[in-house]
């Protein structure tokens, strides 16, 4: 089982698919995926959360990695499969 994680995305992302297909060869079965260019209100909780406005965001369980360049160096320094493995409580 990994952590939960959760993405803010939109629909036509190359950066958001790249990171989806990133978390899915580690092992992540599921994402809780936001479009926020479906709704305005969760693109404006997102930059709330992030202070940041491109997408994808990428939460793994409590911790805000990033975008989808964050997400490929954590993975490269060894730092993702940890952060999956970690109890989300």
């Amino acid at each position: 089982m990994t952590a939960p994680v959760l993405m803010y995305t939109t629909a036509v992302c190359p950066y958001c698919i790249r990171a989806k297909q990133l978390l899915s060869a580690r092992g992540v079965a599921h994402i809780d995926e936001v479009r926020v260019d479906l709704d305005a209100d969760r693109r404006d909780e997102m930059m709330a959360r992030t202070q940041r406005r491109t997408v994808p965001q990428i939460f793994i369980g409590n911790t805000h990695v990033g975008g989808c360049d964050d997400l490929i160096a954590l993975d490269a320094a060894g730092g993702l499969l940890p952060l999956l493995a970690a109890d989300p409580a």
